[in-house]
């Protein structure tokens, strides 16, 4: 299966509810259609994760974004330098919007740098970003890595490169108007975050 045929054919198992391992563009992740809580669920159980610890989402667009979380002004900040791109920034959720992905009423969202998945999360709705790998084990960096973890329990592995690096994003909690919290270091560094903040949010 070439891989045009392969991220078809994962359009068609993600819209039948199933769970996708695919190169993002930073680690392999498990893509799920984030508001179908079996899908979901299937996510979840994979990574055996434990309860209460949510699942990042990635979004097609800024604008997809604002449907489902409130965007403050540091995350249209750090929106507009780093997405498409490897930042998660975490908001708040809007009511109106329900996942078993999040966690109470915050959502952690991104816009990835991959255009296939934009395309994806624009076809289906956000998609769940978490990376394909056991919880508390090592990020997967090629399909072969996903299937030594993860097995059978994937209804499809996507086998196509990683762009150089591989490193997870970065994540930042943007609830709060006037402070971000950086949560997790990774591609997007903190000095970068502090320079996107200037004058707007203190960094902390």
């Amino acid at each position: 299966m070439n891989q045009n045929d392969a991220y078809r054919r994962a359009l068609d198992v993600l819209r039948e509810g199933g769970v996708v391992a695919l190169p993002t563009d930073t680690v392999y992740g498990l893509v799920a259609v984030a508001t179908d809580d079996a899908a979901v669920q299937g996510v979840l159980d994979i990574k055996q994760r434990p309860a209460g610890q949510p699942l990042p989402l990635f979004v097609a667009s800024l604008d997809q974004a604002a449907l489902i979380a409130v965007l403050t002004p540091p995350a249209r900040a750090l929106a507009a330098r780093f997405w498409p791109g490897a930042l998660t920034i975490v908001l708040r959720r809007r009511p109106e919007f329900r996942t078993p992905a999040a966690a109470g009423d915050s959502v952690g969202v991104r816009v990835p740098a991959d255009p296939v998945l934009r395309e994806l999360a624009a076809q289906l709705g956000p998609l769940t970003g978490t990376s394909a790998n056991r919880s508390g084990q090592p990020e997967a960096r090629t399909a072969a890595e996903v299937r030594a973890q993860l097995g059978d329990d994937v209804d499809l592995i996507v086998d196509a490169p990683l762009p150089a690096g591989g490193v997870p994003s970065t994540v930042a909690d943007c609830t709060d108007q006037g402070t971000v919290r950086v949560l997790r270091e990774g591609a997007v560094r903190r000095d970068e975050l502090a320079r996107a903040l200037a004058g707007i949010a203190e960094l902390a």
